[in-house]
């Protein structure tokens, strides 16, 4: 009897042993389960986002520049929402060192046209760029620690990078200016639409009129001669993107420059 009693105390103590092993175990399974939350991690660039951020200026020229490359100011500043988060972002993600000459091209050109029509907006509205005071000089647009303005971005870094069919992917919001495309430059598209660009300027008879002996052209070949004589002469330059073979001998005059809105 005395045998049997200290048995039966032994097996309740072992259960009741087990009992709290398992207590123990289920509480320590839910503080396993119970984990601090982690603070989000901030977002990481995409390897194409260079090529990305250009999507919604491309969606805005879209919506709101003509396949003549008339420009809808109005509807743009009712929008100015979508405008304002790309120039936004244009000043947060410049190019460095590590981008390529047509990733800086791309992102340049787009920038000089959004800040073109930004300034614009600003002094909306306006029958002419030339009327609102030292257009191309107000550093308007804080890029960095820089604040930039057209003329800089112009003749400080694009015409630096030694190609010359900027002239005619930047436009100064005048209706002699190259037509403002309704398409965003992109780095990996940026050959064919300069291309383009320039050979529908210099197609455009109310800008140039060429032909094998005469040429009545654009002033821009005027104020930026220099920069279409790096690999020739003018004429060699103009006969890569016309349709007319022009004669060396040609004679030359320049056209009458509208500033006047291109609305």
């Amino acid at each position: 009897m005395k045998y049997l009693s200290v048995l039966i105390i032994t097996l309740i103590f072992t259960l009741s042993c087990c009992g709290m092993q398992k207590s123990i175990k289920v509480s320590t399974n839910e503080i396993e389960k119970t984990e601090i939350p982690l603070p989000p991690k901030p977002p990481k660039k995409s390897a194409n986002f260079k090529e990305l951020m250009h999507k919604r200026w491309h969606t805005i020229l879209q919506n709101h520049v003509s396949d003549d490359g008339n420009v809808d100011y109005k509807a743009i500043k009712n929008d100015k929402a979508e405008f304002d988060i790309y120039i936004d972002y244009l000043s947060d993600n410049q190019p460095n060192e590590t981008w390529s000459k047509n990733e800086k091209l791309a992102y340049w050109i787009n920038a000089y046209n959004a800040l073109t029509i930004d300034l614009i907006l600003r002094n909306y509205p306006t029958k002419s760029i030339k009327d609102i005071k030292d257009p191309w000089d107000q550093r308007l647009w804080k890029f960095g620690d820089t604040w930039q303005n057209l003329n800089d971005i112009e003749h400080k870094i694009l015409r630096n990078m030694d190609e010359p069919r900027i002239h005619f992917a930047i436009v100064c919001a005048s209706v002699s200016c190259p037509k403002l495309q309704n398409t965003a430059f992109t780095a990996v598209n940026l050959d064919a639409q300069l291309t383009k660009a320039t050979k529908e300027f210099l197609a455009d008879t109310s800008k140039n009129e060429l032909s094998k002996d005469n040429i009545k052209i654009s002033k821009i070949f005027k104020w930026f001669k220099k920069d279409f004589e790096q690999n020739g002469s003018l004429i060699d330059f103009l006969n890569q993107y016309s349709d007319v073979t022009i004669s060396e001998s040609a004679k030359k005059s320049y056209t009458d420059y509208n500033w006047g809105l291109n609305d």
